[in-house]
């Protein structure tokens, strides 16, 4: 994977984070059981997490696995962020399913971020993010302080969303809340 723009790819996906850069550790509970476990690994191996979350995705597959091309764009008014990342490694587990990917050579950040589902022996259906980054350009070292609590705002936001898309599932399945 020669186009990422960092050394520590994979790190993600069981840790630890390597040192020298910002960390991001967050964990959101999104449902319970098994089917809200499954809805909730395929919106996230889907994309449609993060689409439904406002942000555009391009992908060169339609569910994450090891070696898909990510372009993710953010728009704010007129202004558009589009950037490269390609999926590291993708998981499809009994009790965990996401994705990782990483930063790609242009892309204003270096690093890597994972999104996970993951279901607890309680049946408790838990949000994952986790992610490494540091700036790779120099817009982005301007803007450096900013990154990590923009990070967190989207992480917190992606969990919302994903919680709103599992109990969409569920009502469509005719389940009563939890």
């Amino acid at each position: 994977m020669s186009s990422l723009n960092y050394p520590e790819a994979g790190a993600t996906r069981l840790g630890p984070l390597p040192d020298g850069y910002n960390h991001l550790h967050h964990r959101t509970r999104v449902g319970r059981g098994r089917a809200d476990f499954e809805a909730a690994g395929a919106a996230i191996t889907e994309f449609r997490m993060h689409r439904r979350s406002g942000a555009h995705v391009e992908a060169s597959t339609p569910r994450a696995d090891a070696g898909t091309a990510v372009r993710v764009a953010v728009q704010a008014g007129p202004l558009r962020l589009a950037v490269p990342c390609r999926v590291i490694w993708a998981e499809y587990g009994p009790a965990r399913i996401g994705f990782g990917y990483g930063t790609e050579t242009g892309h204003a950040e270096c690093g890597e971020e994972c999104f996970v589902a993951e279901l607890a022996e309680d049946g408790t259906v838990w949000f994952r993010v986790m992610a490494f980054s540091r700036p790779a350009r120099w817009y982005s070292r301007l803007g450096g302080p900013l990154v990590p609590p923009l990070q967190r705002w989207y992480a917190r936001r992606l969990g919302r969303t994903l919680r709103r898309i599992v109990t969409q599932e569920r009502e469509r399945r005719g389940v009563p809340g939890r």
